[in-house]
This record gives structure tokens, C-alpha cells and sequence, in this order.
């Protein structure tokens, strides 16, 4: 059982770096707000396939929150923290009852993705104003459309892996 557990929060540790990596490393910057667009999307959506709800969920809003935080962009830490876990969640619930099926997976990873559109253009009213948020849109819908098809193009290219991480006994 302990052994269990170290290894579930070290493979969730890692997946909270890789989304990290994909976040923090691969910027396109947006001049009308300020930020980027990135493609820890991608990695937090095959978090989810591979860890489950919680686990991903939790490494999606480390990932993306210690992103937030070492570019130097306090204010959207606690933010990304809350969004990035309820994205991943809501795509957790949705394939909870068929981990497998990669049409739950696209369905999940879209629904969690719109969320994750309106959650962060409602923080931006708050912050910048309508106008604004509204300019940013476009940059957060490519943003998480890109991760969408990229996890679905991993998920693809790595099915066969992914199934047998996914069956294994003790993960």
C-alpha cells in the first residue's frame, strides 16, 4: 500500500512538471493583455487520461500555478491554481466511467477547455476590464483548441502505451 502511494504521488509529481515545462517553456506572447498562450493544455488533458481525476486535476493546477509563478505573474496564481483543477476535473468526471475511450477524452478535454475560456475571461473582466477580456478571447480559445488536437495527436501516437500505463496494476 505505501509503495502505491509513492508512486502515485511521484508519477503525479512529474506530470505536474511536464505541465510545467509545456507551460512555462513554450510561450506565445499575447501584447493585448500581457500574457501567453502556451501548450501545458495538451499535458494536463494526458495527465488526466493517465492519472485519473484527482491526481491529474492536482497536477494540472501545480503545473500551471509554479508556470504562473515563476514567470513572475503573481496575480494569476491562485487563478490557474482554481481553473487548471476544475478543468481537469471536469474532464476527469466525464471519462471516469470509460478512461479508454478517446471520444470521452475529446469530449471531456472540450467541455473542461470551455470552462477554462469563460473561468479565465471572467478573471480578466475583474482585472482589465470587458474590453479587454473580451480582446483575449481569441488567444485563450487557440490556446486551449491547440491543446485539444495535440493531446488528441499524442494520444493517438501513444495509444498503446497509454492503454498498458492505464491497466497496470499498482498505478
Amino acid at each position: 500500500m505505501k509503495d502505491k502511494k509513492i508512486r502515485e504521488v511521484a508519477i503525479t509529481a512529474l506530470m505536474a512538471a511536464l505541465i510545467f515545462i509545456a507551460t512555462f517553456l513554450i510561450k506565445i506572447p499575447n501584447p493585448a493583455t500581457g500574457g501567453y498562450s502556451h501548450m501545458g493544455d495538451c499535458m494536463i488533458f494526458l495527465a488526466v487520461v493517465l492519472l485519473g481525476r484527482k491526481n491529474g486535476s492536482l497536477a494540472a493546477s501545480i503545473g500551471g500555478a509554479l508556470s504562473d509563478l515563476l514567470a513572475g505573474a503573481p496575480v494569476w496564481i491562485l487563478p490557474t491554481l482554481i481553473i487548471k483543477y476544475i478543468m481537469a476535473f471536469i474532464m476527469g468526471t466525464i471519462i471516469k466511467a470509460q478512461p479508454e475511450s478517446k471520444k470521452l477524452q475529446i469530449t471531456g478535454a472540450a467541455v473542461g477547455g470551455l470552462f477554462q475560456i469563460v473561468a479565465y475571461t471572467l478573471v480578466k473582466i475583474l482585472l482589465w476590464g470587458f474590453t479587454t477580456a473580451l480582446l483575449s478571447v481569441p488567444n485563450i480559445s487557440i490556446q486551449t483548441l491547440t491543446g485539444i488536437v495535440l493531446f488528441g495527436v499524442l494520444s493517438a501516437v501513444l495509444s498503446g502505451t497509454l492503454n498498458k500505463f492505464m491497466n497496470r496494476k499498482g498505478i
